[in-house]
Formats: structure tokens, C-alpha cells, sequence
């Protein structure tokens, strides 16, 4: 899911309006919760809640099912981020049916819907704007052999063409584009919120890591093994204490990483949103603390003022999200 998330601009939240079901999902520790705070912290900008199984015999396509449903969602959607105006829209369907996902369902079966289907759902969500003319970056998801090696990723910022010369970051590898390819079919250009191929020469696919970026040589993109991070934290395992020490696993754009909080700077008031004035040793479940990461190997990030997709993060433990969080600052010098 992580991985897929941060590929994409749109999410469908799939949820089961059968009794039982969607409250075992929104509970404390359910996968909605945590599904909902991933794809806001990977950079799912627009949300679609689809509501399924409202054929089922416990729901029958009760209205009262359809507004307890959405109206315990919007809280916890607004808490995770999302402007649920304008940024998350809800409709009802039956899966197993196909009601109301490629064309819209009769009055006889849901006399209360009078809003678009699935399809014309997604087909109305306006993409967010990137921008084509910005430095290239384009996080790498996998790689394979082909006539060459072959990297996959999303471009986040700029364009590529072929026989551009890229470097392969963080191991600082001058490449040079030997083919680019859109939907299996091959391309000139590739710009900005695409999922391309690139075949490159100048590098074996030994040496490329899920994780690395491929950045233009005028501007690339920073490596480091540290930085300063704004992180709200979301639900600590065994109500643990978050301080100096703190082990969990980052994920930032395609990266997994083992990481360590080596400071807490300090604490942010969740009301104002400013600093508090006291030291801070430690926080619980709830906070918002300015901290400093710490990772055993380079990896690629951008200041989350500069490129959102390549500046916000989580930590996991034991499979569970336990905070999100955004690059603040990096250490001076980390460009190449």
C-alpha cells in the first residue's frame, strides 16, 4: 500500500458499510485510520470514499447507514489533514453488484442519490499542479536489465527527453537517457506526475536502490543521513514514550530506511502552533515535536517547504504507523 500510495495523486478509500465491518476498520489500530493518515502523509492530495456492500441485507441502502458512516469519517478525514470540501468526496456502491460504478443506479434501488457514479466520480478529480520547468526528480520504485538498465518511478518535478544526461543520486552517478516510456509505449518526453520507464546508460542496475532519485545535474537533490523534522505523533505502541533513542522504520517517497531520533528540539503547541518554550526530554501520543533524524545510509530528501512529495514521511513500528512527519531543515552541504 505504502509503496503504491506514493505513486499516486488520487486514492479510492474503499470502506464496508455491512454492520460490524466499518467499525472494525475506524476502531483504534484499524486500517481505515491508518490507511487515510499513509495516503495523506504520501501525497494523495484527493480523496474518493467509497462506500461498499450497500446491498447488503444489515444496510439495504439505508441513508441513516450512508450519514453515520460519514459522518464519523469527516472528523477523523479533517484531523488527518484533508480540506473534506474540497478535497474528498463520498458515494455509495455495491462491488459485488457493480451498482453505481460504471453508470449510474436507478432511483428504484437508492431513491436518496442523486450524485455521479464511480467512474464519472474519478473522471471529474482535477490533478494537482506540478511544475514542468522545476529541477528533475523522479524517486526510483525498481529496476531490471533490459537492452540496458531500466529504472521505474513517478516524475515529481521537471521533464526528461531522451538523451538527456541525469544524475543517479545518492551515489552521484552521471547517466544518459536512452529511452523513455509512458504506458509501455515509447516516448519523447515525459513530464511531471507521470509513471515512466527510463532505459539509462552509464550504470549497472547493481548499483541502483529502490529509493535513489534520479535528479538533474544543474540542481540535484540532497543526500544526507540526518535531518530536522516537524512530526505529529499518532499512536505509540504499548502507550511507549517518544525521546532521544526512538528506533522505527522512515518512509519517504520510495525509501524504507531504519532510522533513529537522535534530539528532540522542541515541542509545538498543538492549539497556536508555535513553540513552546520548555525543554522537552520526552512526548506522548497526540504531540507535535521538532526532532533530529538519524539514518545509517544517504538517502535522498527534499525540504518539505521546497517539494512536498520528497519532504513528508512516516514511522512504523511493528508494521504500525506511530507518526507522520515533514522535513524542516538539512545539514549545510548536503547538495552535491
Amino acid at each position: 500500500m505504502i509503496s503504491g500510495a506514493s505513486q499516486a495523486d488520487i486514492g479510492v478509500l474503499v470502506i464496508s458499510a455491512r454492520k460490524g465491518e466499518f467499525e472494525t476498520g475506524y476502531e483504534r489500530g484499524g486500517q481505515t485510520r491508518e490507511h487515510v493518515q499513509l495516503a495523506k502523509t504520501l501525497g494523495v492530495s484527493k480523496l474518493l470514499v467509497v462506500v461498499n456492500k450497500m446491498d447488503d441485507p444489515t444496510v439495504n441502502w439505508s441513508k441513516e447507514r450512508y450519514d453515520e458512516i460519514e459522518s464519523k469519517m469527516i472528523p477523523f478525514l479533517k484531523l488527518s489533514g484533508y480540506n473534506v470540501k474540497k478535497d474528498v468526496q463520498f458515494l455509495p456502491i455495491s462491488g459485488l453488484l457493480g451498482t453505481n460504478m460504471k453508470t449510474r443506479m436507478d432511483n428504484a434501488i437508492c431513491p436518496w442519490w442523486n450524485g455521479p457514479c464511480l467512474f464519472e466520480a474519478l473522471d471529474a478529480i482535477e490533478v494537482p499542479p506540478r511544475d514542468p520547468k522545476g529541477p528533475f526528480r523522479m524517486p526510483i520504485i525498481d529496476k531490471f536489465k533490459d537492452m540496458g538498465t531500466v529504472v521505474m518511478g513517478k516524475v515529481e518535478s521537471g521533464s526528461v527527453t531522451e538523451g538527456d544526461s541525469l544524475l543517479v543520486m545518492p551515489n552521484k552517478t552521471q547517466v544518459k537517457v536512452l529511452a523513455v516510456y509512458c504506458d509501455e509505449n515509447k516516448a519523447r518526453y515525459a513530464g511531471p506526475g507521470e509513471n515512466v520507464r527510463i532505459r539509462l546508460s552509464g550504470i549497472d542496475d547493481e548499483d541502483i536502490l529502490s529509493g535513489f532519485v534520479l535528479s538533474s545535474i544543474a540542481r540535484p537533490i540532497a543526500a544526507v543521513n540526518e535531518f530536522d523534522a516537524q512530526l505529529q505523533i499518532l499512536e505509540l505502541l504499548d502507550n511507549a514514550i517518544f525521546t532521544a533513542g526512538y528506533k522505527a522504520v522512515l518512509h519517504i517517497h520510495s525509501v524504507v530506511e531504519e532510522c533513529e531520533i537522535v534530539q528532540l528540539l522542541q515541542q509545538i503547541d498543538p492549539k497556536t502552533r508555535k513553540p513552546m518554550k520548555k525543554k522537552v526530554l520526552f512526548v506522548k501520543n497526540g504531540a507535535i515535536v521538532v526532532c533530529r533524524v538519524q539514518v545509517n545510509n544517504l538517502i535522498c530528501v527534499e525540504k518539505f517547504s521546497d517539494f512536498t512529495q520528497l519532504g513528508r514521511f512516516t514511522l512504523r513500528t511493528e508494521g504500525k504507523t506511530v507518526a507522520v512527519g515533514k522535513v524542516m531543515e538539512l545539514p549545510s552541504g548536503s547538495n552535491f
